[in-house]
């Protein structure tokens, strides 16, 4: 099979002046095109897709309620500043440092910088003055909703010769989804949430044994197709385009994703319990009612970089500990036990937690073995 394209193939190097005076004489100067290049009807209904839109069921109605973890991407902690914790480190100017926070993916000892978006905004007088955001919860939630209408046929694509992946959406129909998971939204707030993914800059930064990490900086959503105001006041249900981060195509090329009970996880409080939730699907592969899972609270925190805000280690535990309860009372556990190692005068140095799943929950991730199983089978990459 042809070798897809990377993304940079088709980028284009602008003249130097001296370059482009040259060339004015030689021929007129073309306007440039805004234009992004066609995707073409074969990536929205090609193998590798069909297999990413399809889940292992017994009704046709359960679809509604899977989605698809993405392995790599979804262990990258992207998502991890609150905006609280971004108030107190914005700079004057509204200025935001480039974070790097360090995690492991299994076994291996990663890094990831996070380059803030920029955005004009107005204050209730009207006056307008740029700020700059990392993506957070709300961001986290507007992804998912996007990679959810994804699995929906005629609406995700995988452009397997350019190497890309994304959907077509409404705002409407975003919002739509995403009230009904819970999570209304303004359109100002979904159409600036998006803006925020498609202007923020992620690398990666790490071991080259982990094969995945060829893309390693990018934004977000590496592009957006917007539709204008007029343009919608003209035809309301015009379609927006977004392609999804390179780390998405690779996984839907090489089967690196795991069906998941997506109503389950949008259903959740708070970031940290939707990022258990994920851990457990792409790591607690044999869950079965006889074995068990371990985690330790060093470990979560390190790879999750959520509770680095707390600024009493047992207020992070604490926080650590709701988010097992509630994950417990979503259905994945039946139980789970806490062990606290303590050192001199009793200062926590660690907590272990041990995690029984739930029948449903194991059920599920049998199903996602069984899926996974038949699409490589019948992959044809």
């Amino acid at each position: 099979m042809k070798k897809p394209k990377s993304p940079s193939d088709n980028l284009e190097i602008p003249f130097t002046k001296n370059e482009e005076d040259a060339s004015v004489k030689k021929k007129p100067r073309r306007k440039p095109s805004s234009a992004i290049k066609p995707i073409p009807d074969s990536a929205f209904e090609n193998r590798q897709l069909c297999l990413f839109q399809d889940f292992l069921i017994n009704s046709t109605d359960e679809k509604e309620g899977l989605a698809n973890a993405v392995d790599l991407w979804d262990s990258i902690p992207r998502f991890s500043i609150s905006r609280k914790r971004q108030d107190e480190m914005r700079q004057p100017g509204g200025t935001l440092p480039i974070c790097t926070i360090a995690f492991k993916y299994r076994g291996h000892e990663l890094k990831v910088h996070i380059r803030p978006a920029r955005l004009m905004v107005k204050d209730k007088d009207g006056v307008q003055s740029s700020i700059e955001y990392y993506p957070s919860g709300r961001e986290e939630l507007i992804e998912h909703a996007l990679r959810k209408i994804a699995v929906d046929q005629q609406a995700g694509f995988c452009d397997i010769p350019d190497f890309r992946s994304g959907c077509r959406f409404t705002l409407h129909q975003v919002r739509t989804h995403l009230e009904a998971q819970g999570h209304s939204l303004r359109y100002d707030e979904l159409i600036e949430g998006i803006d925020i993914l498609t202007l923020s800059n992620i690398e990666i930064e790490g071991e080259s044994a982990v094969e995945e990490i060829t893309y390693t900086r990018m934004n977000y959503l590496s592009l957006l197709a917007k539709v204008s105001r007029k343009d919608i006041a003209a035809a309301p249900d015009s379609k927006w385009l977004v392609q999804f981060h390179p780390l998405i195509t690779d996984s839907i090329l090489k089967l690196t994703y795991r069906q998941y009970n997506y109503k389950r996880l949008m259903k959740c409080r708070t970031q940290l319990s939707r990022w258990l939730i994920g851990q457990l699907v792409l790591k607690y592969t044999q869950a079965a009612l006889t074995n068990n899972f371990i985690m330790r609270y060093s470990t979560i925190k390190r790879d999750s970089a959520m509770l680095d805000g707390y600024k009493r280690e047992r207020d992070a535990v604490a926080a650590l500990d709701a988010s097992w309860k509630e994950i417990k009372e979503l259905g994945v556990l039946t139980s789970y036990t806490k062990d606290e190692e303590r050192g001199s005068r009793s200062k926590i140095v660690d907590v272990i937690y041990t995690a029984f799943p739930s029948p449903e929950f194991t059920a599920e991730q049998k199903a996602s073995n069984r899926r996974l199983s038949n699409a490589k089978n019948n992959n044809t990459y």
